[in-house]
């Protein structure tokens, strides 16, 4: 088989691997509530704070598959740590989510912040956070590690990674578009004041979409918090069926389409190209 084909195939099965790799126990319990609760968070940005929340998991992933091997093992580690530390995290955020509040952001120009800016900080740490519990699917991991070491050039080695964490992200930009494109969070109960807290002079209406990104957050937290302190998350034999069904998933996939010509190509440009449409999107609701 010649360099072109196996990077071809590395591609295709790096993305499948990150698409399923999204549902494993490990990633899902944190990646998914962190996202659903910003998005009722930051309902009016959708797509904006998903490309956000995407850039924090891109921060901690694609240098792991890139090879990082001792980063990898650092996380691997730090496993129950890390979703101690995020369930805290989330807690902190289920806060600023009933209050509306957003953490700040240095800005080096002289405009004036506008107070009903996104929260573009908390939205990319809890990226971050979800890069790092999802670095436990180590065993998946490996098998990327491996496709990016055999690719010929430190270009091609970069999108097998780059493949892996789009794969992983894919979902989520398919359901902010579909968030997006229905209006889903733009519904009027969601607007509605229940109620005003006062903190010093300072008045906070409390939404109805800030009451429930506070519960998907608070809930979250606690639970991720307790079932680590009482081993409930720790890693277990369970996640070798989990991972063999990934590896098995993306393998028959790649092999079913490997043999097609230039997909490796039109994989890329296609990836590319809806990247693009969505980042339009996302930059042009961010203007309105």
């Amino acid at each position: 088989m010649d360099t072109e084909s196996i990077y071809k195939i590395s591609l295709l099965a790096a993305y499948i691997a990150g698409a399923v790799a999204l549902f494993a126990p490990c990633c899902i319990s944190y990646l998914l509530p962190a996202y659903l609760g910003n998005i009722f968070k930051e309902r009016k940005q959708v797509l904006f704070m998903t490309l956000v929340y995407s850039a924090g998991i891109f921060v901690v992933m694609l240098p792991i598959v890139l090879g990082a091997k001792a980063l990898s093992t650092f996380f691997f580690g730090l496993h129950n740590q890390t979703y101690i530390i995020g369930g805290v995290f989330m807690l902190f955020v289920a806060v600023l989510a009933l209050l509306g509040m957003k953490l700040p952001m240095p800005h080096f120009s002289m405009k004036q912040k506008n107070p009903k800016d996104a929260d573009v900080l908390s939205t990319f740490t809890l990226g971050v956070f979800s890069g790092i519990t999802s670095a436990c699917c180590a065993p998946v991991l490996v098998g990327v590690l491996a496709l990016s070491s055999i690719s010929a050039t430190t270009a091609q080695a970069v999108g097998v990674g780059a493949a892996y964490v789009f794969g992983m992200v894919t979902p989520l930009y398919l359901a902010a578009l579909f968030i997006h494109k229905k209006d889903i969070l733009k519904k009027p109960i969601l607007k509605k004041v229940l109620r005003e807290v006062k903190i010093g002079k300072k008045v906070y209406p409390i939404f109805v979409a800030n009451v429930v990104a506070f519960f998907i957050f608070a809930v979250t937290g606690i639970l991720l918090i307790g079932l680590t302190l009482s081993g409930g998350l720790g890693m277990n034999v369970s996640e070798a069926a989990v991972t063999k069904f990934i590896n098995d998933t993306a393998f028959r996939v790649t092999d079913a389409l490997g043999g097609l010509p230039g997909l490796d190509i039109l994989f890329v440009l296609v990836g590319m190209f809806l990247l693009y449409l969505f980042v339009k999107e996302a930059t042009g609701s961010k203007e309105e």
